[in-house]
């Protein structure tokens, strides 16, 4: 096992007591769960911690001057979108709890969320009377990670409702999926959903889509075959994607080998590859088909 050794004097751990993450939905607050099974692009994190910290013995275990500057902050990363950023940011100035609180936009999000919860040195301490204090701001002196699993049943990549008449776009369509080349690029950058809000029936089902209704199931199912369709034979567009082929965790290769896995779980990608130079329209009966049987593209 390696221990990380710091070039800095560190609190005692029993000096922060960290809660449980919280996070909060519709009917109430539960516990941050590893999995959010009905998340969406569209839905926006609100997660909530509280962190009680003994302040004067984080400085006298650091070997810190009484008064010295610090800060409590979460920073946030997302797989899915390769996006971080720092979602809370709160000065320590006392003994006692600190309640964090952070609310994260899902277009931001994606794959797996991770926060790490970290105490830093605010600023750059000068003089040399404590030689085995930390010295440089952002100096981190205690921290902890965890995370969550951000999936659903709602398409896993950002959503535009735009009115088609203002745009290149058929101004009878009722969406066009913009998708990237990269295919080591990450998914949530890669893949966008254009929504013709004048279809109304339409743009209320993906509206609707982590808690669809009965009547946006059928509206769900067309745009769910259409969009793995597409997914599909641009991938096939691409000589380089194979089986054989091992692209990063949330890259849209990765997510298109998981769709071609899910789809296809007998076939490799060259098989059905020969079977759309072959018979492109039994390809997509195929999908369609397939599609049905998991009862949605998650």
């Amino acid at each position: 096992m390696h221990v990380r050794a710091l070039p800095y004097r560190i609190p005692d751990a029993r000096a922060i007591d960290a809660h449980q993450w919280r996070l909060d939905l519709d009917d109430g607050e539960i516990p941050m769960p590893e999995a959010y099974p009905h998340w969406d692009y569209q839905t926006v994190l609100t997660l909530r911690r509280q962190v009680d910290v003994d302040l004067g013995r984080v400085i006298a275990d650091s070997k810190l001057a009484p008064g010295t500057s610090l800060t409590l902050a979460v920073v946030w990363t997302a797989t899915g979108s390769s996006l971080r950023g720092t979602g809370a940011r709160v000065p320590l100035t006392s003994d006692g709890p600190v309640e964090v609180v952070m609310v994260l936009p899902g277009a931001d999000l994606g794959g797996t969320l991770q926060l790490d919860t970290i105490i830093v040195l605010s600023e750059r301490r000068t003089g040399s009377d404590r030689p085995v204090a930390a010295r440089r701001a952002g100096s981190v002196l205690w921290s902890d990670r965890h995370s969550i699993r951000l999936q659903g049943d709602a398409p896993q990549f950002p959503m535009a409702i735009i009115d088609f008449e203002k745009t290149t776009y058929p101004e009878d369509a009722g969406w066009y999926l913009d998708i990237g080349s990269n295919l080591e690029a990450a998914t949530m950058g890669s893949l966008l959903l254009l929504v013709n809000e004048r279809k109304r029936v339409i743009a209320s089902a993906l509206e609707n889509a982590a808690k669809p209704r009965a009547q946006d199931q059928v509206a769900l199912s067309m745009v769910y075959i259409d969009i793995a369709r597409t997914m599909i034979e641009h991938a096939l567009a691409q000589p380089e994607f194979q089986d054989s082929v091992t692209y990063p965790d949330d890259s849209l290769g990765a997510t298109l080998q998981t769709l071609f896995a899910r789809l296809f779980p007998s076939t490799t990608i060259s098989e059905i590859r020969a079977l759309a130079d072959r018979s492109p329209s039994r390809l997509a009966s195929d999908i369609q088909a397939a599609i049905n049987n998991l009862g949605g593209l998650a």
